[in-house]
């Protein structure tokens, strides 16, 4: 009897298909080659030493080392125009994993950027 139940539980174990993970993320992702994809990824390059800047400005108090939020690791959850159409002030929040060392990741974090002519706060 306890062999039958051994051989119908691995029956069953075998026969129960693997789950992949279909999540979806909430992000937009571009046409990949494409001249949009082309800028997001100029303008992600153009934040990254103030993304840096405010990743390690937090994690100085938590960690001995400097981290690192590089391209491809940063996603934009959210962007606004502030006042209107063709207006140039916006709120863009973007969500980051910094890493140390050999990718060895320290969390995920929220960013938010106010983006004027020529300021970045």
């Amino acid at each position: 009897m306890k062999k039958k139940l051994i051989s119908v539980f691995l029956l069953v174990l075998f026969l129960i298909p693997t789950t992949a993970n279909y999540a979806e993320d909430n992000y937009y992702h571009p046409v990949k080659k494409s001249n949009e994809e082309l800028m997001m990824d100029l303008f992600l390059t153009l934040l990254l030493p103030d993304i840096n800047k405010a990743v390690n400005n937090y994690y100085k108090d938590y960690l001995k080392t400097n981290t690192t939020v590089y391209p491809y690791q940063i996603q934009i959850a959210k962007m606004e125009r502030i006042g209107g159409y063709r207006r140039f002030e916006f709120l863009i929040t973007i969500e980051v994993t910094p890493v140390v060392g050999a990718h060895i990741s320290v969390g995920k974090d929220q960013l938010t950027f106010y983006i004027s002519s020529g300021k970045l706060r």
